[in-house]
This record gives C-alpha cells, structure tokens and sequence, in this order.
C-alpha cells in the first residue's frame, strides 16, 4: 500500500484543501512536477488564508513598525519592545473565532494557550493576560440569546481554566455583544511576557547537520486542518467541524513553559518555534525559510498518541503543546535530558540541510519534497476586489437626534446596560493576581496595570474596539481603537510605546468588506504614525461570515505603556476635589450606546477624531501626572460623561456633583447632549482645588480646553450630575447587579 495514496479526482481534492486551479497550476510550476496528496496538503495550509495573508499582507506593509525601543517588529512569534536595564516586554494578540463557535471551551482554551506558546518562544515568562470577547444577541428570550449565552459561558470558562492553570493572571478585557456576531463570535486573546534582551529566542534553523528535535505532548488527530477550516465562512453546517478544532491540556503546557524557560538558560539551542496553525508543517517551513535553509525529517519518529497516523496526519495535526527545536549538534542528549525531566516527549526527527528543500520521509521512503523558499515566496497575495459598501449611503446621513426620556431615565438604562455595567460575573472566573504582580485588574476602569520586578518599573495594558464606530466609518473606528487604546493606558500615567492588532473582519470575497480592511488599515497607520506607537505584532482573521452576513469590522488593538513612577487609577479618592473636563464634548451620536439602547440601529456619522490633539491630550496628561497635579482620571467612552463620572464614583466609593453649564453659542451643547455625547479626546480629571491654576496652564500650552464640572462629595450624597440624582446603593445595586441578571446568568463559580 503506498505511504500517500494516489489521487483519483483533483478537483475534489482541491475543493476540499481550499485551494483553486490557478493555486495547482502554480504549485506545479513550483515543483516541476504535479503534487501528491501531502504535498497539496502542505500548500494548502501554508495558502490558507491563516498561514499566508494572502488577502491583507498589501495592506499591512504600511505599518509603521519601527522605533529606538522596537527590539523585534512583525514577523516574529511575538514583538518585543524594550523597557529599561535590559529587559523587554514580549506581546501579541491573536485569534481563536472559528473554534471558539463551534467549540466554545476547548475554542478559547486553546487560543489561549496558542498566545502563551508565542510569547514564551521568544524566552519570555508570560506574566500578563487579556482576553477581548464578543457574542451575538445573547440578552434575548430566544434560540439566539440561549446559544449565545451557551457561548459566553464556554468561553470564560475555557480562558479562564487554561489561564488559572498556567498561572498567568488575566488582569483585564472587554466584551460586546451585537447581532452582527450572532453568527460569528470573536474571541482574542492577548498575553505579555517578560524577558532579558541578551536571552531572546526566535523561530529559525541554520547550520547544516544541527539536529531538529520535537518537544511537547504527543501528536494526535485533534484540529487536524484547522488553519485551512479557520479561512473559510460558515454555514448552518459547521458544527460539523468540531473534530478540527484542538484539544488543550494546560498542565502540560505549564510543563513544557518550565522547561523552555530551563532550556534557555543553556548555551544548546539555535532557534525554536510553537506548532501553531498548520502544526508541524507550519513551524518547520517557517524556522528553515527565516534562514534560508533547508531540512529533512523522518515522520514516523513523531510521537503519536493514536495509532492510523501517516505522514499526511502528522504534517497537518494542530495538537497542542508542542515545539519544534533546532539545536546545537552535539548538544542533544542535553536538551532531550531536560524535556524528559519535565515528563515530556523529545525526540530528534530530522535535521538542517543546506538544500533549501522540505523532505520528508516515512519509515525511510521519501513521501514529500518541496522547495522552502518559493513555497513562502510564491504564496498567492490576491488584489481583490474593493468597493465602498453601499448600506453607508443611507446610514451615514441619519442624523440621531437625542431621545425625549429624561436624563435620569437615559442615565439609570445606560448605567445598567450590558455594554456599561461591571462584568464581574467573567472576570471574577479569572485569577488576575496570581504571580502577586496585579497593581490594577479587572474591574477598574480603563488600563490594566503589573508590576516589573526585575527593573521595578510597571506596564500599563489596555484592549479595545468599537465595532459600531468601525461599520459607519471603518478609518475613523480603526484610528479612535489606536487612541482609545493609547490613551486608557495614558489614563494611568504610561508612556504609550506600540501596539499589538487584530484584524477582525468578514468574507475577503465580499468587496465591501475589502474596503473596509483597506480603510481600517489606513486608520491604523495614520494613528500609530501621529501618535508614535508601532505595530509590533498582530493577527488577522478573515472569513467571519456566516450564510452571507459579515460581521461588523473589528479591528481590535492592544496598547502597552511604560511607567516610571506614579500609577492613577480611574476612582475617585478626596471629598473637596475639583472634577475639571480636559477636551470638547460634541454632538457625537452616531454608532453610540444611547443610540443603540433607545433607537434600537446604528446609524449616522461615527465620531470624529484630531489624532494631533490626541498626542497633545497625552503630552499634558503625562505632565500633569508627573508634576502630581492628577488624583484621579476616566476617558469619555461609552456612555459619555455621565457614565465616566458615574464609574469615578463607584470605583472610588465617593459622591459627586456636576453641573454642565455650558454656553450654547459655543457649540450648542444642550445638557443632555453634554452628558451622554461619545466624543473623542476627553478625559476628566479629578484635582486638587490648589492645582486648578497650574492644570489651565499646562492646558493653554498644549492648546486643551478645560472646563470645571465640579466637586467630588462624601459617598453618603451620592451622584448628581444636573438633573440626575442616585444614591451610591441604588448606583452599586445596578451597576454590579445587571450582567448576570439580563443574561439571565447563574452565580458564577469565584475563584478562592
């Protein structure tokens, strides 16, 4: 029986790995000859759309990526930036959408555990974890909400199990939750390590007759073609796909993390690689290809875990857990001795050529050949076809003209609403002190903050996006992501150094949603080129359709900043202080949460954003920080003010009092307006009434409007804000309160 069998019908064979007769044309062109079934199967997955880009890598190469803290940019398991004495911070976001909806626990599980192998790759401990969730309708009494709540519960649980196990604290996120997704849940994690300049790791494999040695759990059949089923849409039928998405097992993962970081410690290896997406053919195509190199490996001395595995399985399994090592020749016993002491597999199954070749053999047949280079270099990068989508023309001259409800009515619905309210019931499944280097979690407003304990400095992390922003105008969404971001970390007193990306969006096929990476892409360049934050890394995922329905552009962006010296958290902290605006507050009401809640669309313009004035709001921040003029500061976002200041009282469990007296000549700011309005670059403050004189100036410097709103009280008066009043029990009562009760969500299970 020969080791790879013959194909019968190649049209079915490449209709099944996803690849069109333009790509089997090519590959043959590639090969001189026609392909086997295996080596149509390793084109199909280093094709696919996960492995390739081959629909946005034109659009990313405008990215600014540079910088003189930028240690490692784009194309590496992870960026790294450096912070100070010889250390750098090791980070990357990344997807897991697909497997999440057809698997939620194990879905989730996995991308987690996929983002923690990225980071500890490159040498790093992974200290920090963020996780960005979104689910359709799953606030309805209907078949919809009951799967989406399905949905919710399995992935927190499925972070939140693979996390806890690592010990690696999850110390913030987000969540939304639109019918845009009720097909379609997007589900990003994000992790940071920490690790010495001098001891970073990369992905590669030179010097002829180094030996390539597997490490990790065995190999088994689990999320077999996983990379090829993540570049594709969905239909009603894909929960068939279940057997392709990867099974986790954490335990073994904290196991193979120890003795990476053992590893490393040794002068034995030259480079290593995660087995991610498309597994073994992925992270050995890639680790030769960085150094123009070839290899050879023998299939059959993989470690399986089932037996009726062939060279076809184990090049294409997506099993967790697992590396890919080049190591010094003659250094192999020692790195196997450590592996082994860990309880872990390691064998030594091929070794570096200098043939520029992939060979692969089974039980010393040759099964496989393909040339490395022309493999990565000829991968098809499509010009699809783009176009301004047409639902823009009727949404965007909506204009939402602000609900006749009362303002404590708008106040007491938004307060409680799913996209305000405290999402304890996720975070608190979440160890986020685990490692004792947590200074500000969940749950408090805006950044996430760790402590650095080798050179006694702090990181400042934030994740964001807003997808109703990103629909009405795909550039402008994409550059308030890069500021929101930026500036959340700016709130706690963080120098913004890059940023991490990903891009989430529908069917590439689909033109319209083509112009929407392209103007989203476009938005994120400018923003990191004004506000001077590089991508370092990122993600892409494509395909989020469902039956023809693309979800909203989501480019979710991932912000890190340094701090030196004073952390400022979102609550307030004095009775007698000054609550001052710093920035304009518009008529900005298109793609809001008051127009969501009370208009039940999305519609209008999306707001505006200065990113010069942004970067000048940030220069006067971080000044006003310094100089110890801030108590306490919150951006407006979602909600407007009035959301902001009541967030600064229940996180500080103090009372406030605001009056919007502003004059209608400049602007035409009605109260209302003023309260609830999502415009961009605002911030409030909390300071003491002595500094008030030194804040204007700083602001007049900068050219920043600041405006006196008010006064924080004792928690005993509660929240005023013009014709808004609530008690501080009645605030805490709704705003803790509503998540589990309008997603009709039992108790969860609260770590001890």
């Amino acid at each position: 029986m020969p080791i790879i069998p013959p194909i019968q019908d190649i049209s079915e064979v490449l209709k099944n790995h996803k690849l069109s007769k333009e790509d089997y044309e090519q590959i043959k062109k590639i090969l001189s000859r026609e392909p086997n079934l295996l080596e149509i199967a390793i084109f199909s997955a280093m094709w696919s759309e996960h492995c390739s880009y081959k629909s946005s890598k034109k659009y990313l190469r405008g990215f600014p990526t540079t910088a003189p803290w930028v240690i490692q940019g784009p194309g590496e398991n992870a960026g790294v930036i450096a912070i100070g004495q010889g250390y750098g911070a090791v980070f990357k976001i990344e997807s897991h959408n697909h497997p999440s909806f057809i698997e939620p626990h194990a879905g989730a599980a996995t991308g987690v555990g996929g983002i923690m192998r990225d980071i500890f790759t490159m040498g790093a401990r992974p200290v920090a974890s963020l996780d960005s969730i979104r689910f359709g309708e799953a606030y309805k009494d209907d078949a919809i909400g009951k799967l989406h709540r399905y949905l919710l519960r399995g992935v927190v649980a499925g972070i939140g199990d693979y996390g806890n196990c690592m010990g690696v604290p999850t110390i913030g996120g987000e969540s939304s939750f639109e019918d845009c997704y009720n097909g379609n849940i997007l589900v990003n994690a994000f992790t940071l390590g920490i690790v010495k300049e001098s001891e970073i790791f990369y992905g590669k494999a030179s010097g002829i007759g180094n030996p390539v040695i597997y490490v990790g759990s065995k190999t088994g059949a689990d999320g077999l073609g996983g990379a090829v089923m993540s570049s594709d849409s969905f239909t009603q039928d894909s929960k068939s796909l279940r057997p392709t998405v990867q099974i986790g097992d954490p335990f073994s993962e904290k196991l193979l993390l120890e003795a990476c970081l053992e590893l490393f410690k040794k002068d034995l290896i030259v480079g290593i690689q995660d087995m991610g997406a498309a597994g073994l053919t992925s992270s050995s195509f890639e680790m030769a290809g960085r150094s123009g190199s070839g290899m050879v490996m023998h299939l059959d001395k993989v470690p399986m875990r089932e037996s009726g595995l062939g060279p076809y399985e184990l090049m294409l399994s997506e099993s967790q857990e697992r590396m890919l090592i080049c190591a010094k020749k003659g250094c192999e016993k020692e790195v196997m001795a450590i592996f082994q002491k860990w309880e872990l597999d390691a064998e030594i199954i091929g070794e570096v050529t200098n043939s520029g070749h992939m060979e692969l053999f089974w039980q010393g047949e040759k099964c496989a050949e393909i040339p490395i280079a022309p493999l990565s270099e000829n991968a098809p990068v499509l010009d699809r076809e783009v176009q301004k989508p047409a639902y823009l023309g009727t949404l965007n001259q909506k204009c939402f003209i602000p609900t006749q409800a009362s303002q404590q009515e708008i106040f007491e619905t938004l307060l409680g609403s799913i996209e305000v309210c405290d999402k304890g019931w996720i975070y608190s499944q979440y160890d986020g002190s685990v490692g004792t280097n947590t200074i500000v979690g969940s749950g408090r407003g805006d950044a996430s903050v760790i402590r650095v304990r080798e050179n006694d400095s702090f990181l400042a992390m934030n994740v964001y996006c807003n997808p109703r922003y990103c629909y009405l105008d795909p550039k402008e969404g994409a550059k308030i992501a890069v500021s929101t971001a930026g500036r959340n970390c700016v709130l706690r007193g963080a120098k913004v150094l890059a940023i991490s990306d990903c891009l989430n969006f529908g069917s590439p096929e689909n033109p319209e949603v083509m112009w929407q990476f392209q103007e989203a892409c476009a938005g994120i360049k400018e923003a990191c080129e004004i506000l001077q934050t590089p991508v370092v890394s990122g993600n892409v995922s494509l395909y989020n359709q469902t039956d023809g329905k693309d979800i909203y552009p989501t480019p979710t962006i991932v912000a890190v900043g340094l701090i030196q010296d004073k952390i400022i958290e979102a609550g307030l902290k004095q009775t007698g202080n000054q609550i001052v605006l710093l920035g304009d507050v518009g008529l900005d009401f298109g793609g809001s949460l008051i127009q969501k809640i009370f208009q039940g669309e999305c519609s209008g313009k999306a707001p505006q954003i200065d990113l010069k004035k942004e970067a000048r709001l940030w220069a006067l921040l971080l000044e006003a920080i310094a100089d110890g003029l801030v108590v306490s500061a919150k951006d407006i976002g979602k909600g407007g003010l009035g959301m902001a200041l009541a967030k600064m009282a229940l996180l500080g469990e103090k009372g406030v009092r605001v009056k919007t007296s502003f004059d209608k000549n400049k602007g035409m700011n009605t109260p209302k307006e003023m309260i609830f309005a999502e415009s961009q670059s605002c911030i409030v403050v909390e300071i003491s009434p002595q500094n008030l004189v030194r804040l204007n100036e700083l602001a007049q410097i900068y050219q920043i409007t600041t405006t006196l709103l008010g006064e924080v009280l004792d928690a005993n008066e509660g929240i005023e804000i013009d014709f808004i009043k609530m008690g501080l029990p009645r605030a805490k009562e709704i705003f803790f309160n509503s998540f589990q009760t309008k997603l009709h969500l039992t108790p969860a299970p609260h770590l001890d």
